[in-house]
């Protein structure tokens, strides 16, 4: 069994301060909730039709991915993975992912991306983001989680893989840096045929990779939808 520890991912720095979910793009379907003055006259008039509506936060949005190989759909859970999900989408929204490359492709195992573009270089990155691989979620078949380095619990930024089959290997097992996990943090709901054709492009060996895809699969844009 491969082991996603050995996949060099740089750029480690330490985020000590939890992530707050931001209202904004793929998080809600509301409009500005309505507010009142305590001058109104209607002030302290608690029946249905005077209680504001409070704005709600799509836990489970989904993301559009087109690529070079076809589109698939990837429905997130901010319900498990609030701060993964948090850090998935702002790099979504920036824009950080269009141009990337999955950059190493393991048949039966995983395929890998985000993290660079066709001529690998690497993108930019925000501080890493708290593993929550302690969700209790798994990696199996179909299920997106992020990348690390094997001597860092937090130290996932951009780069994701997706799991092209059941893989108990990378769940979390314990509290020590190689016993604690990936962080699954959504699954493909569409395109899995998608998926699986990466999985299957033939690769080679490159002075910074194994694994790596002859001819190039690019991520073309992410966006969420409805």
């Amino acid at each position: 069994m491969q082991c996603i520890h050995a996949f060099r991912i740089r750029g480690v720095r330490v985020l000590a301060a939890a992530a707050v979910l931001a209202v904004s793009g793929c998080w809600s379907n509301d409009t500005t909730a309505p507010t009142a003055s305590i001058n109104s006259p209607s002030y302290g008039d608690v029946s249905a039709d005077n209680v504001p509506q409070r704005r709600t936060v799509n836990l489970h949005p989904n993301v559009q991915v087109h690529t070079s190989a076809g589109d698939f759909t990837i429905q997130l859970d901010a319900e498990s993975a609030p701060l993964t999900v948090d850090n998935f989408l702002d790099y979504v929204n920036a824009g950080q992912y269009k141009g990337t490359i999955f950059h190493q492709v393991y048949d039966g195992f995983i395929v890998l991306g985000g993290g660079y573009d066709a001529k690998f270089k690497e993108r930019p990155t925000q501080p890493p983001v708290r593993n929550e691989a302690h969700n209790g979620v798994k990696n199996t078949r179909g299920t997106i989680a992020m990348a690390r380095q094997l001597d860092a619990i937090d130290s996932a930024t951009c780069q994701f893989f997706i799991n092209l089959d059941d893989n108990p290997s990378l769940d979390f097992t314990g509290s020590q840096a190689d016993q604690y996990g990936y962080c699954v943090f959504g699954k493909v709901i569409a395109g899995m045929d998608v998926i699986d054709q990466i999985g299957k492009t033939p690769v080679h060996t490159t002075p910074q990779f194994e694994n790596v895809p002859v001819q190039p699969v690019v991520i073309e844009s992410m966006r969420c939808i409805p």
